[in-house]
């Protein structure tokens, strides 16, 4: 996508201004490690944001191709390659995951921490793209469930795609499918479903189907050794500041991974995943090459959940707080459904996500709008950045 010149796109130069330095303070205050921020519309960049370093330790300045540990920014990424699947007639939103996936037929519910019953009706595949399967992770630290989930090393694996599965489909689930809402492991569930229907392997599809079509030649499950200098630190926050948590020179996303986490594994960069977040705003087209249908990226940004209701009214989970009031959620992402209950500007409709290093994007299509942070400090549970970015841009359109 090539710049445009502000004034001409509908965005003010001078309240872009503030969202540098409202960026900076964060930087500068150590709550966050350098941020990328990119904003665009109507098929122009409008402004890119570049604030603080990529590695504080080594004094590497943080530049535009820098890649960065996108974590469950992940997930919108596998939801479009099995939904891809479901254009070609290959399943239905409602056929049973075990008609793919034949471990998912002995599921049982916890009942309470030694007791479990049968599952009224199967985990569907709407079910695993809308984290209303029953399913958890670890950690939650909430339930018996997520503690059975660490013990097995559920969030951790060491093994294929394929094993960790069939490894999953021996522990309960939490509720009865369809039930509730709860941040979950289902997106690794749709990899596997990915991988079972198509016949590739994640990695494979992704680069086939989604990566080599978009031009997103830098996003992948590890950082190539002639990309390392590149490669950001990561960092956790602390109340006194941050503390470096997974080093580029020896971090594991150096080596390609035994398992291909569709809810978490991907390394991208912010011109990378402009070109996803852009075909998902023209309604599956990217780079001249179609993806997936209008009709099929609007069921993925309607509102799935039970009753139409927004998350805090059936969530489980640590994501279900009043941050998420006035969202719903889609067939990967959250789904702006009434933004005065959000408290937030915006338009209904609009598809978002982020993951734990506090990356974050949002497609809005009514405003034709697409913005995405790149930053590597987690967890992203106790910020408000996303919410005072939404702000922020926001007021910056003149129209």
């Amino acid at each position: 996508m090539n710049p445009g010149e502000p004034k001409s796109l509908g965005l003010d130069p001078e309240r872009l201004a503030r969202i540098d330095a409202h960026l900076a303070g964060y930087t500068a205050r150590g709550q966050l490690s350098g941020t990328l921020l990119l904003i665009a519309r109507r098929g122009a960049i409008g402004h890119v944001s570049v604030q603080g370093p990529a590695d504080r330790e080594r004094g590497k300045p943080l530049k535009r191709d820098a890649l960065f540990r996108i974590y469950s920014m992940t997930k919108p990424i596998v939801s479009v390659a099995l939904m891809m699947l479901f254009e070609r007639g290959l399943f239905q939103l409602d056929d049973p995951v075990e008609r793919f996936i034949p471990s998912f037929a002995r599921l049982r519910v916890a009942i309470d921490d030694t007791r479990s019953e049968p599952v009224r009706r199967p985990v569907t595949i709407r079910h695993v793209l809308t984290h209303t399967s029953g399913l958890t992770y670890g950690f939650q630290r909430r339930t018996p469930i997520d503690a059975a989930y660490r013990a097995m090393n559920i969030d951790e694996p060491r093994v294929t795609l394929a094993e960790w599965v069939d490894q999953l489909a021996t522990l309960p689930l939490e509720f009865q499918p369809g039930d509730a809402w709860n941040y979950s492991v289902s997106n690794d569930v749709v990899g596997r479903l990915v991988e079972v229907i198509s016949g590739k392997t994640l990695d494979a599809f992704f680069r086939d189907h989604i990566f080599a079509p978009l031009g997103m030649i830098d996003t992948d499950f590890f950082v190539p050794e002639a990309k390392l200098d590149r490669f950001t630190a990561c960092y956790q926050r602390k109340p006194d500041g941050l503390a470096l948590v997974d080093d580029p020179t020896t971090s594991p996303f150096r080596g390609r991974p035994r398992f291909l986490s569709g809810g978490g594994g991907l390394i991208s960069t912010v011109d990378d995943y402009l070109a996803f977040a852009d075909m998902l705003l023209n309604g599956g087209v990217g780079r001249g090459v179609r993806l997936l249908s209008p009709k099929t990226v609007a069921l993925m940004g309607t509102n799935h959940l039970p009753g139409g209701v927004d998350l805090p009214a059936v969530s489980r989970s640590l994501f279900g707080e009043a941050a998420y009031a006035g969202f719903g959620y889609g067939l990967g992402m959250s789904v702006m459904v009434d933004p005065a209950k959000s408290g937030l500007p915006g338009n209904a409709g609009d598809m978002a996500w982020g993951g734990v290093a506090n990356t974050y994007f949002w497609v809005d299509p009514a405003a034709s709008l697409i913005a995405i942070l790149m930053t590597q400090a987690l967890p992203s549970t106790g910020m408000t950045i996303r919410r005072e970015l939404r702000t922020l841009v926001y007021s910056a359109l003149t129209d």
